[in-house]
């Protein structure tokens, strides 16, 4: 290609993206409606989205379900931004169809989260749902935390500038933008500062409550907190399976709340408080030390948001702590913590994790594994020969309504049991050391 075909190439590029922004934001329903239509007809009929999966085979959660002993329990941690209880609704009844769990709880419980670790502030909201098949009585319970509210008040002192005195001195969509901006740019910063301790006692309350009991042993409402791992939980440490599905900041919400609590395992008699029901047995460690507990992170940020943070208490020490030939075998904290991590390369927020991140920036105890999806979530729309057009903001917004995403993360890769739409549209390589 000669310079004045690269020219005309990018004046193209410009003129398509003016002409685009014109016809959307006038309002014009014409010819404008008429081609963004045929384009988004084109990439529905050649969707060639990239969904590529590199690392260890994984059966989803599916393979759970049926088993006689113990339940199935999901917990989901929002990232960035203001929620509210119930933002996961679309993705649970996804997730529920393709499980094929017809049957669903009438009322949520919702626990407003508390504990004397954290006194005088409230956490949150714990948000549980009951899906059954009514069939072959496979249950899964879905968690919910929202974690949000202990944020929005110090968000606040930005709330003057959506304000009417500056909002209307704005173009229309940069105040749209500079609402989201608001909205979600703080909540990093704020994680590092004196809210990190209430956020990461939320996820542990939650995962507390998660371990403790069944649908049935959850309160309906009100504040309530739990006060630990008992003897009476060791059935439900040993059998039950617990998943994690966390997007954005969520995901290291997950992994620091995790090596918190690896902190607190290991020094269990300093926390322990008898005065406050504040217990963690040591048979109730050693059960939960021969679990596998998933994670499936979606717009992984794990490597962007560890920048400028101290390495773990105990890191780069695998063998150590995970080899059961190893004398610290009987300090890990589970048997493995399986990562998959989900980026668009089209999110301008998320990545995935190279080799040798896990032994350098995550706690050995959690004996972590990696798998790394490589998935095209926002459509890449051709247009005029220029196929360089994704939505950002989709590609990190669209993990949990992507029906890929919601296949791998029920029924897996890598096996025979995978769901023939992973088949068809997903790569697997199988990756050794």
């Amino acid at each position: 290609m000669n310079i004045n075909s690269k020219n005309l190439k990018v004046k193209a590029g410009h003129l398509l993206s003016s002409m685009l922004a014109t016809m959307l934001l006038s309002g014009c329903t014409g010819i404008g409606k008429g081609m963004v239509e045929a384009m988004l007809e084109k990439s529905e009929v050649e969707d060639t989205r990239v969904c590529q999966v590199w690392g260890q085979p994984f059966t989803g959660i599916s393979s759970g379900l049926g088993k006689r002993q113990g339940k199935t329990k999901l917990l989901f941690v929002h990232g960035v931004g203001d929620h509210l209880p119930g933002y996961t609704t679309e993705f649970m009844e996804k997730l529920a169809k393709q499980l094929n769990l017809n049957v669903r709880s009438e009322t949520p419980k919702n626990i407003s989260l508390t504990t004397p670790l954290v006194p005088d502030r409230e956490l949150g909201n714990l948000r549980a749902t009951q899906l059954i098949n009514d069939t072959d009585g496979r249950e899964l319970i879905f968690y919910e935390l929202t974690w949000s509210g202990i944020t929005r008040d110090e968000k606040a002192l930005l709330s003057f500038d959506d304000s009417g005195d500056y909002e209307f001195r704005r173009a229309r969509i940069n105040s749209l933008l500079k609402k989201f901006t608001n909205d979600t740019g703080p909540d990093p910063i704020i994680y590092l500062g004196e809210s990190r301790e209430a956020i990461l006692a939320a996820f542990a309350q939650s995962f507390c409550w998660m371990a403790s009991g069944d649908w049935h042993d959850l309160p309906a409402g009100g504040s309530h907190f739990c006060g630990g791992l008992h003897d009476e939980n060791i059935d439900h440490i040993a059998h039950d399976d617990y998943v994690f599905v966390s997007h954005s900041l969520g995901s290291r919400i997950t992994i620091d709340g995790m090596q918190r609590i690896a902190y607190f395992l290991a020094n269990a008699e300093k926390f322990a408080d008898p005065s406050r029901k504040i217990e963690v047995t040591k048979a109730s460690i050693e059960a939960l030390q021969n679990k596998r507990l998933p994670i499936y992170m979606l717009s992984n940020q794990l490597p962007m948001l560890q920048l400028g943070r101290k390495l773990p208490e105990v890191s780069g020490q695998g063998e150590s702590y995970c080899s059961p030939a190893s004398d610290r075998y009987h300090e890990r904290m589970v048997n493995e913590t399986s990562i998959v991590a989900f980026s668009d390369p089209n999110d301008l927020l998320s990545y995935g994790i190279p080799p040798g991140f896990k032994d350098k920036y995550l706690d050995s105890r959690l004996c972590a594994t990696v798998t790394n999806v490589n998935i095209n979530v926002a459509k890449i729309i051709d247009a005029f020969g220029l196929s360089d057009l994704a939505n950002p903001l989709e590609a990190h917004l669209g993990y949990d309504r992507d029906d890929r995403v919601v296949a791998l993360i029920a029924n897996g890769i890598g096996h025979p049991n995978a769901l023939p739409l992973i088949e068809e549209r997903c790569e697997f390589v199988k990756t050794v050391k």
